[in-house]
């Protein structure tokens, strides 16, 4: 074939007239490729948990010690099939205080001290955020209070400190009564599962403070909503039809449409309530329907499980200690007695404050039974804590029952000794319920509900017998997830709870 000469075909090189092209092709393809592998090994090593360094290179300080499991799972498989308690208890014995997981989704560090809970929760709270797995952020609504930092959390706590205050639910104490006294005559002569009933009564308080009497009507469709809710809460978040997690997303998108329903109707009727639905929609903070649903959810959620955890651990160690029981028992019939004496029958918030061993056995409860075990917070940007670094977005979780069992702070952890709080505890040491110092404002309605459960009915001679009996099937475990038969943690059945024969 001929060609002029100096002439090149797109299809064909002459090596002897033309200059080979491959350093020049390789002058422009490498630099793309080491680009290319730059980005997905970033997206790589971001899928893993693992950290990643842009920008000049300079030294680092190292992450904290301890193991990351599989890629996206981590170790939450771990988490969920053994006791937690294990789980926490092993990793700090092997790594020390702080040390780095991947749970839920979410790369994290766990801190077992109670000077790094305050460093997270108080002294550099500016640090890290409020936050839940993503998950989780979707079932309680992106707008609740749990989820933000700033001016909109302290405009969402000052709203609903102002609902639950002692002086908002001093008011409410007749309510609070109602409804003890109606669960009461439904257990009557049954066999209960007292774990599950504390759930339906915390509830209906959880209702009282919230809604009108007029809006009680719902109580049964919200029960069933929070109920399938509650289900998929802990579920890996996949969701497809048939998962706990579709279930729950479902559950939650009724609820949406029936708070919304409610919140229609108040305004159509121009109610201004002074309960925690009041103070929501009050007109001059201007929330939108979606902040006021997200936060009645996330508030209900928070309060039930919560609360109907210590009341079900308060009758288990009231059972366990009957030296202690007659000394509660004798405190709530000397408020009856003196009642009697003046011709009042109703409890009232001064007969609540004068229950002071009543109120140590439920302190004592909360540090013992540590019902929350962790909370969750995100790094705002790259922290430097004990010589090593938590990187921005990583979670970052105080677990609290390592602190509220530490003999350093507690002597003799495992003993149930409310004495312990016959003295104000230092703050250091006195944090419960996600690390608010006792007392806190925001936990005098459930010790409210928690001090009528027992004072509406001290267990007799018969009862007690029942109870200490039944108790032995009592979940030891913080988590949902776990349950417990005769104090081993086995069950998978979060309403594996005592049963009691209400006499």
């Amino acid at each position: 074939m001929n060609r002029t000469a100096g002439s090149v075909d797109a299809a064909y090189v002459d090596h002897g007239s033309v200059p080979a092209l491959g350093p020049v092709v390789s002058m422009l393809l490498w630099p793309a490729l080491l680009a290319l592998l730059s980005v997905l090994g970033s997206k790589f090593v971001q899928a893993l948990g693992l950290p990643f360094s842009s920008g000049p290179r300079r030294r680092r300080l190292p992450l904290p010690p301890g193991t990351m499991g599989l890629p996206y799972f981590g170790e939450t498989f771990q988490l969920f099939s053994e006791n937690p308690i294990d789980f926490f208890a092993q990793k700090q014995k092997k790594y020390g205080p702080v040390f780095k997981t991947h749970i839920l989704g979410c790369p994290g560090v766990m801190i077992s001290s109670a000077e790094g809970a305050k460093f997270v929760l108080s002294s550099r709270a500016d640090l890290f955020k409020p936050t839940f797995p993503a998950s989780k952020e979707r079932m309680l609504g992106g707008q609740a209070i749990f989820f933000h930092q700033g001016p909109y959390h302290s405009l969402l706590r000052r709203l609903v400190l102002r609902a639950v205050s002692p002086e908002a639910i001093r008011h409410r104490v007749p309510g609070v009564e109602a409804s003890a006294l109606a669960a009461l005559r439904s257990w009557n002569g049954r066999l209960i599962n007292t774990f599950a009933e504390m759930k339906s009564y915390a509830f209906e308080v959880a209702l009282v403070s919230i809604f009108a009497r007029e809006e009680m009507s719902v109580s049964e469709e919200l029960k069933q909503c929070y109920h399938q809710l509650e289900r998929g809460y802990n579920s890996m978040p996949i969701n497809l039809p048939g998962t706990l997690f579709h279930g729950a997303m479902r559950a939650r998108r009724r609820l949406q449409r029936t708070l919304s329903e409610i919140i229609a109707s108040r305004r159509q009727r121009g109610v201004e309530g002074n309960d925690l639905l009041g103070s929501l929609m009050d007109p001059s903070q201007a929330l939108s329907d979606v902040q006021i649903t997200d936060n009645v959810i996330g508030v209900i959620f928070a309060a039930r499980d919560t609360t109907a955890s210590v009341m079900t651990w308060v009758l288990k160690y009231l059972a366990d200690d009957p030296k202690l029981r007659e000394a509660v028992t004798e405190e709530q019939e000397a408020i009856r007695r003196s009642k009697r004496e003046q011709g009042e029958e109703s409890l009232t918030w001064a007969d609540i404050k004068k229950m002071e061993l009543t109120t140590r056995v439920f302190q004592e409860t909360l540090r013992s039974a540590s019902i929350l075990s962790f909370t969750f917070r995100e790094a705002v940007e790259d922290v430097e804590y004990e010589g090593y670094r938590i990187p921005k977005g990583w979670k970052v979780m105080p677990l609290f029952r390592n602190i509220h069992h530490n003999p350093d702070l507690f002597p003799e952890p495992e003993k149930f000794d409310p004495s312990r709080f016959e003295q104000r505890p230092s703050p250091i040491r006195s944090y419960r319920l996600g690390w608010e110092p006792i007392p806190a404002r925001g936990t005098s309605l459930p010790s409210c509900r928690c001090s009528f459960s027992y004072t509406i009915s001290p267990p007799n001679t018969d009862g007690r017998q029942r109870i200490r009996k039944a108790v032995s099937s009592f979940p030891l475990s913080p988590f949902p997830w776990t349950g417990c038969r005769s104090g081993s943690l086995s069950s998978p059945d979060p309403i594996a709870s005592p049963d009691i024969v209400v006499a």
